[in-house]
């Protein structure tokens, strides 16, 4: 199995991305699989779409629901996608979680927010590592 496999195959990913300040926080999310990278949403808002417009680099680990790794950690670059991205990833994210992910968009378009946002990974491709840091939470 590798490492994109191993990643995907959990319901959870744990998402660990970094603040201008170097602390890291970790997330767990849910994750799908397309080709060779894995991909995310998150509120286009959100403090993980903020630390992402300043620093690409971030860490994976598969999870449990908490966030709890349940497996080594690996690095990795996130892009956050356009609204065309965006849509796929929701095609993706429907296809592999169902009925929760529809009620989770159904309850994101009645709340105020700006909308979700894709995160495309790339698995291993990061040109430091992140400086060492103590976790926090968002």
């Amino acid at each position: 199995m590798d490492e994109l496999e191993r990643l995907a195959a959990g319901k959870y990913l744990r998402l660990t991305t970094f603040r201008k300040s170097g602390v890291a926080v970790p997330t767990p999310v849910w994750v799908a699989r397309d080709g060779d990278h894995l991909y995310v949403t998150t509120q286009a808002d959100s403090g993980k779409a903020k630390r992402l417009r300043n620093n690409s680099q971030v860490t994976l680990a598969p999870c449990d629901m908490r966030g709890n790794p349940t497996g080594p950690e690996v690095a990795g670059t996130a892009v956050l996608l356009d609204q065309a991205g965006t849509a796929e990833v929701g095609g993706l994210m429907a296809k592999r979680y169902g009925l929760m992910y529809h009620a989770l968009t159904l309850r994101q378009k009645f709340s105020r927010g700006a909308g979700s946002v894709g995160i495309e990974i790339s698995v291993g491709q990061q040109d430091s590592p992140p400086a060492p840091s103590t976790a926090a939470t968002e």
